[in-house]
């Protein structure tokens, strides 16, 4: 095992501290979220609703995701490896795993308290300030468990195994990055099946409000919020936290030796220190919006983080690259002070975060010229609204994509030329952005907990006007919270894959030179073409293809599953006005529990098959074509990733704010023929937004992951004169059977509940008649 020094032990220790001390933080928010006025008995008992279907999907997730969890376990052991680091790595990816599951429940656990207590707040004097308070420091608390916990297992780790740490780690950023795509894919099924059916029939239909107690689908929709929104963007904030640390940490071995493992910790031990300020200073003044104060609160600690971040800089890095303790032979002459070039490079992650932050809002806030803009198409029908918001979510993926692909290009340019230099300077503006990522969970969590808090004072009906108008107010400025901290996710996602395919490169690099040391013949011909990464190779193009195939069957599955799913509420809803006329005069309580039992039963029978896609394409395509056309399907996923997450995410924020404009009574308002339009709108971009779009972020990691760990396995397999053809196609084939498997068992399912639908259309036909 690679020692390291006792000094950088200490600094580890103080770090690990740091992390156990963001814990106390949140277990002290906690407490304070806890205290607030739970209004009253009606407000309670609809809240308890939502609790115990947020907590009941929960475990039933959880229980089925525990066998995906031991298969992989189990697969694991198989890859080669030193006999010490692959049960580390083992045990790391079920705490990684553990993690992540932790983090998404804690943030449902709290988030189904805090929406109560929200809406009680509207009821008092000082009820804007006191709502944004509450469900910023929810957010808080979240936010502190996400940077606590990564922080304490990156720690733990390089404690533990030192300089083998980042081999360890791959682990533990592959189980956070596994359990959050799950938990994203399913949560997001949940809550837009159950979103799209109470609109559809309860609006659109039936002409009530969207939180309206007569809708058997509000509950459920309520549930779905955090589920999908608190549960699946903690889960998903935190493995990308996990994996930006292990990429850097990786990076950073290979080029910055001992120092290069220790500088992103203390990064992201900064990010812990910007977390605690940015919630306690996160406070409405006066009248002021709350998006306001969300804005202040985020900028003030990211340029707290950039400032400490260059002081960390400045302390622990030397004035030159050859004074780095184990730096690799190529950087040892570079020119540049890497205290400068590292403080940039966070720098450069921190001001990324910052104009993400400003664009999304720009293309997705209540106020900016493309929200009213799809907003004024509602005069002309759905078809018009619908088209207007696709337009805009291709645009703004274009500014989003081009402004991260700025930021690699600033950090190449700060590498002086050098690839593995610029590589780990790339996870190192990830772990810089990540510096604000308390705040972020924080402003995520805002949006789903005022949501609920207007639902629930919708359904209890003893919120008075003014109430209800800071509870619309605070749910349209968590529309543009959630909407934002989407984009951040992808910058996010989009850095920490781009370092993870450095560290890819890195695995291959280290495999190759193992069996020229071990003196085996290395093969030619087409296994030459198999190890290029030359992009006009024929190979490593459809490789590229591949990849990029790949987000678009993901996207479609995740947002076809969600078809399926609300076309069972809706007919269940449609159902109980039909057979219980005394649901619409109030006489008669909608049977709620229903609808929860179909989405969870819907989403859960709809988990595996993404899943499995993202899991096993990596493996038949490096397996069959080999480390030169997995890289390009690596690369062919980043590049179609980013795009479809950021027009999937902003296309569908753009639609549920032009929504919100219409309920707010432009155009004709509530009831209209433009109101119909919106609301058609944004059903569409519910699966978009909190389905299929967030997912994406996760999916990326994990291919990366998946090819990260399969590397030595494939060059073995693929590289040596006499290396055994017949396994590497057997496992290739029996890959792309499972993928593809999968995907014909999603058709068969859809195929059946398009009968189940007809079914259940005829039987209503005939009781009309």
């Amino acid at each position: 095992m690679l020692e390291l020094s006792a000094s950088s032990l200490v600094i580890v220790g103080v770090i690990a501290g740091v992390a156990v001390i963001a814990l106390v933080i949140a277990v002290v928010l906690r407490g304070q979220v806890l205290a607030a006025d739970e209004g009253s008995v009606r407000m309670r008992e609809i809240a308890q609703a939502i609790q115990e279907g947020a907590r009941a999907y929960l475990n039933r997730q959880f229980r089925t995701l525990a066998l995906f969890v031991v298969v992989v376990l189990a697969l694991l052991f198989l890859l080669p490896g030193d006999g010490g680091i692959k049960v580390g790595r083992a045990v790391a990816f079920v705490f990684g795993a553990g993690f992540s599951a932790a983090i998404g429940y804690l943030g449902m656990w709290l988030a189904v308290r805090a929406n109560l207590r929200v809406a009680a707040s509207a009821q008092h004097p000082g009820g804007r300030r006191e709502g944004a308070r509450i469900a910023f420091r929810t957010g808080g608390v979240v936010g502190m468990s996400v940077v606590g916990l990564g922080l304490l297992g990156a720690a733990g780790v390089v404690l533990i195994f030192q300089g083998d740490a980042p081999a360890v780690l791959e682990g533990f950023g592959f189980g956070a990055a596994l359990l959050a795509m799950f938990m994203r894919v399913g949560g997001g099924i949940f809550t837009k099946a159950a979103d799209v059916g109470a609109d559809l029939v309860g609006k659109v239909e039936q002409g009530i409000p969207e939180d309206d107690p007569r809708n058997a689908a509000t509950i459920a929709d309520n549930v779905g919020d955090n589920v999908g929104d608190c549960a699946g963007m903690a889960a998903d904030l935190f493995e990308s936290y996990a994996v930006t640390l292990v990429a850097s940490l990786i990076l950073g071995k290979a080029a910055f030796g001992e120092q290069g493992i220790i500088f992103p910790l203390i990064v992201a031990a900064i990010g812990a220190v910007v977390a605690v300020l940015g919630v306690a200073i996160t406070r409405v003044r006066g009248t002021e919006d709350a998006l306001t104060t969300i804005y202040r609160g985020f900028y003030i600690s990211a340029l707290a983080g950039v400032a400490l971040a260059a002081l960390a800089a400045f302390l622990y890095l030397p004035s030159t690259f050859g004074a780095i303790t184990g730096v690799s032979e190529e950087l040892a002459d570079h020119a540049g002070d890497p205290r400068l070039i590292a403080a940039a490079a966070v720098t450069i992650g921190v001001v990324l975060a910052g104009v993400i932050l400003w664009l999304t809002g720009y293309f997705t806030g209540t106020t900016s010229k493309p929200t009213l803009h799809v907003a004024s198409t509602s005069r002309t029908g759905a078809a018009t609204v619908v088209l207007s918001g696709i337009g805009v979510g291709f645009e703004s993926a274009v500014y989003t994509a081009g402004i991260i692909a700025a930021a690699i290009c600033g950090v190449f340019l700060l590498a002086g030329g050098s690839v593995w230099l610029s590589l780990f300077l790339v996870a190192l503006a990830g772990c810089g952005l990540l510096t604000t990522v308390g705040v972020i969970v924080a402003m995520d969590t805002f949006g789903p907990v005022s949501d609920n808090a207007q639902g629930i004072a919708e359904m209890s009906g003893e919120v008075d006007e003014e109430g209800a108008q800071i509870l619309t107010d605070l749910d349209a400025a968590g529309n543009t919270t959630k909407a934002i901290t989407k984009g951040i996710a992808i910058a996010t996602a989009v850095l920490a894959a781009t370092a993870l395919f450095g560290s890819y490169a890195d695995a291959v690099a280290t495999s190759l030179q193992d069996i020229v040391d071990s003196g085996k013949e290395v093969g030619g011909g087409v296994i030459t073409s198999m190890l290029a990464y030359d992009i006009i190779s024929p190979v490593t193009l459809v490789g590229v293809i591949l990849g990029a195939a790949t987000v678009f069957l993901f996207s479609g599955l995740a947002i076809d599953a969600v078809t399926r799913a609300a076309g069972a509420i809706v007919f269940e809803v449609r159902r109980q006005f039909r057979e219980n006329p005394g649901i619409m005069t109030g006489q008669v309580r909608p049977e709620y529990g229903r609808v929860v039992d179909i989405c969870t039963r819907d989403s859960l029978r709809e988990l595996a098959t993404p899943g499995l896609l993202a899991a096993f394409a990596p493996i038949a395509v490096g397996f069959g074509l080999g480390v030169g056309p997995l890289a390009g399907f690596l690369g062919g996923s980043i590049a179609a990733g980013v795009l479809m997450a950021v027009f999937l995410a902003n296309a569908g924020g753009t639609w549920d704010n032009a929504k919100k404009l219409v309920e707010d009574g432009r155009y004709g308002g509530k009831g209209s023929e433009a109101h119909a339009a919106v609301v058609i709108g944004d059903t569409v971009g519910d699966p978009f937004k909190d389905t299929a779009g967030p997912a994406i972020n996760p999916l990326i990691k994990v291919m990366n992951l998946v090819a990260l760990l399969i590397a030595p396995a494939v060059v073995q397999l693929s590289v040596p004169a006499d290396a055994n053809h017949v396994l590497r196609i057997g496992i290739a084939s029996a890959a792309a059977a499972v993928a593809f498997g999968a995907v014909i068992a999603s058709r068969l399912r859809a195929a059946k509940a398009d009968q189940e639908n007809e079914a259940r259309a005829e039987v209503a036909s005939a009781r009309a008649r």
